[in-house]
């Protein structure tokens, strides 16, 4: 839902708020659906996907970056997605494994998903999933095509790598770990390739890094609020 978020964010702001964002998008339609129950759906699809909450820590700094990074916001809406959606996480590690030009099969989509699901879905359901999948690492710009997917290499700038970098950390990551992290490992580039990225985030003033003797330490930490570096402090 690239397309929706964009115009959703567009209209609005890093304030606004859970209840502005669904006026925008039930009451005054700026996604310009046909009808309300489409608007309702719109809302409900877009908040379990993304947030739409300043509250929720995530969503907030995916938003304050938003506004700085035309070119990485497809990217920035994956690493999201990926954090709030488990069955898109479940189809990551064959995107990743995947070589440029490679076409995506359908059945590798399936097999990951039955394995992470238990096999829980039935057929009707995974293809529906696959082709909603499908469609994310497309808008994402990791395939291209439509009938036939391929894949291709996505080119991430410093402020994604700044947003995949802290995604590592909310979750614990520290260190050399932050580089392995599935946000990290779907930039598509070497652990040395995202270290000089992240060093030019570094410069931009999005993070702190440091690196001697082997090892690397990087810190997101003035992004947070004093909330939440209170929180994250407690539960390290």
């Amino acid at each position: 839902m690239l397309e929706e978020l964009s115009t959703l964010m567009q209209d609005s702001d890093p304030a606004t708020t859970r209840a502005e964002y669904r006026s925008l998008i039930i009451d005054q339609n700026c996604l310009g659906k046909r009808t309300a129950a489409t608007r309702k759906l719109s809302d409900q699809r877009l908040s379990e996907l993304y947030g739409l909450d300043p509250r929720i820590m995530i969503f907030r700094l995916m938003r304050r970056l938003w506004q700085s990074d035309e070119r990485g916001r497809p990217l920035l809406a994956l690493l999201l997605a990926l954090a709030r959606d488990p069955l898109l996480r479940m189809t990551a590690q064959p995107i990743i494994r995947m070589r440029t030009g490679e076409e995506l099969g359908r059945q590798t989509l399936t097999d990951a998903l039955n394995r992470g699901t238990g096999s829980r879905f039935n057929e009707a359901v995974l293809d529906k999933i696959v082709r909603n999948t499908s469609a994310s690492w497309t808008q994402s710009g990791h395939l291209k095509g439509h009938s036939r997917k391929n894949r291709q290499p996505v080119r991430p700038t410093p402020i994604v790598a700044t947003y995949a970098l802290t995604l590592g950390y909310i979750l614990g990551a520290r260190g050399h770990a932050l580089l392995e992290t599935i946000w990290a490992k779907v930039l598509d580039i070497s652990t040395d390739e995202l270290i000089f990225i992240a060093m030019d985030a570094k410069r931009a003033g999005y993070i702190d890094l440091k690196s001697s003797g082997g090892v690397i330490d990087i810190s997101p930490v003035q992004l947070f609020t004093d909330e939440e570096r209170r929180l994250l402090h407690g539960t390290n």
